[in-house]
């Protein structure tokens, strides 16, 4: 079996938010109708630490939120009655008609889990733009998805597994791959 590599520590983490902060104010010219909406269940602690960066930056808290895609996913027929998936609850508190969207995740792989994502806020109103910021990109995309903001890009196999541990939930800020 293949050993543990570790691709980016807490520090380095950090750094990649601070960069993905700085890149997302330069693009959108400041906070103005910004919203950062995590995607369950890593992407929702990446938006809040983007949030905290921000406003460090910029002295104004931008709007959050997060979204549950369990429902809008492709593969949901292919469950088993014992295997339904568990809804996690969405929780946007304002609306996104004409706000420019944010979509955090924490690792980009095939595409599908942004392009659920993308479905369920537009369910909730038309924003003026959506604009994708992940913490890793490996690569191996099944739809034309492409992230606006990325922390490090990965050249992956698909046989390899990209972890992200965070310390809300997983006690300690990590990326590996196995």
């Amino acid at each position: 079996m293949k050993e543990k590599t570790i691709l980016l520590d807490q520090q380095a983490i950090k750094r990649a938010l601070t960069r993905i902060a700085h890149e997302i104010l330069e693009r959108n010219k400041g906070t103005e109708n910004l919203l950062l909406v995590g995607i369950k269940t890593r992407g929702v602690f990446l938006a809040d630490r983007l949030g905290e960066k921000i406003e460090q930056i910029e002295g104004e808290k931008v709007d959050s939120g997060e979204i549950d895609i369990t429902l809008y996913r492709d593969d949901l027929s292919k469950k088993t009655d014992d295997d339904q998936p568990l809804l996690k609850g969405t929780d946007i508190p304002i609306d996104v008609t004409n706000k420019t969207v944010i979509l955090v995740d924490d690792v980009l792989y095939t595409g599908r889990t942004v392009r659920a994502a993308m479905d369920a806020v537009m369910d909730l109103g038309r924003p003026s733009q959506i604009q994708l910021a992940v913490l890793v990109d490996r690569g191996h995309r099944e739809l034309p998805i492409r992230s606006d903001y990325v922390g490090k890009n990965v050249p992956t196999s698909r046989e390899e597994i990209v972890s992200v541990d965070l310390k809300e939930i997983d006690d300690k800020d990590q990326v590996s791959i196995k």
